[in-house]
């Protein structure tokens, strides 16, 4: 296992988000034992009742959780981006209850389960901001299941794009107004509950409103301030205030 390269920095900037950490604090994290791979697009990174013994940090590349009905279709949950460690609630030793597959290409630095929780009882401060962490993804799932839940398709592919602006700039992955996006238009009709042609509709509806120009998976937002009036978006359950991320 890895112990003095630099993989897991990208943890102790993201842990920084949430809770101001010395360098003894950043120190701990990335001398955290863990090893690196690369998995391609559609292999999965936890599989719903394995038993994960690690947590993973995405180092590049995106990845979804997912569940299946008993139809097969698919639900998207979560989008994760470079710099999320998937499945902190997966400290407890339980089974999984859901997938993580790969979108892309992804590398990921697989840290263990038992090394994690050495590490917040050891250091409390880094212990908060990793429970911080899952806080955030709660509030993201909260939203997104208020999204397709309680807002039409026009809002809901809306509040969507603006999202992964947000997101993807706070991360380093692009513009806000700007970006490619990560995931096909079949897998952001399964985020969105709806049907590939729906979104393909919406899409075309948001361009002809002038909200947005799109170049196969290249997109750019127009007008952000208009684009998140429609979506009924406030970044403010995202948590990246420190960012300056604002809605206008």
């Amino acid at each position: 296992m890895h112990r003095q390269d630099q993989s897991l920095s990208l943890l102790a900037d993201k842990l920084g988000l949430w809770l101001p950490l010395d360098g003894d604090h950043r120190a701990a994290i990335v001398s955290l034992p863990h090893v690196v791979r690369t998995l391609r697009a559609g292999e999965f990174i936890v599989r719903e009742e394995d038993r994960p013994r690690h947590s993973c940090l995405l180092l590049s590349g995106f990845a979804a959780r997912h569940k299946l009905a008993g139809n097969g279709a698919r639900q998207i949950l979560a989008l994760h981006i470079a710099s999320d460690l998937i499945d902190m609630h997966q400290a407890m030793p339980t089974r999984a209850d859901h997938n993580i597959q790969a979108l892309s290409t992804v590398t990921l630095a697989y840290v263990p389960l038992d090394a994690i929780r050495d590490l917040g009882a050891r250091q409390p401060a880094v212990g908060e901001a990793m429970w911080f962490e899952t806080l955030v993804e709660a509030a993201t799932l909260r939203e997104w299941m208020l999204n397709i839940g309680r807002r039409d398709a026009r809002t809901r592919t809306a509040h969507l794009l603006c999202e992964m602006g947000v997101r993807l700039h706070a991360a380093g992955l692009g513009e806000r107004d700007q970006f490619t996006l990560p995931f096909t238009q079949e897998q952001m009709a399964d985020a969105l509950a709806l049907t590939n042609v729906h979104v393909s509709r919406m899409l075309a509806l948001l361009a002809a409103e002038g909200l947005i120009e799109r170049h196969n998976r290249h997109l750019t937002i127009l007008d952000f301030a208009r684009l998140a009036t429609v979506g009924d978006f406030d970044p403010r359950y995202l948590h990246l205030e420190r960012y300056g991320e604002v809605a206008g």
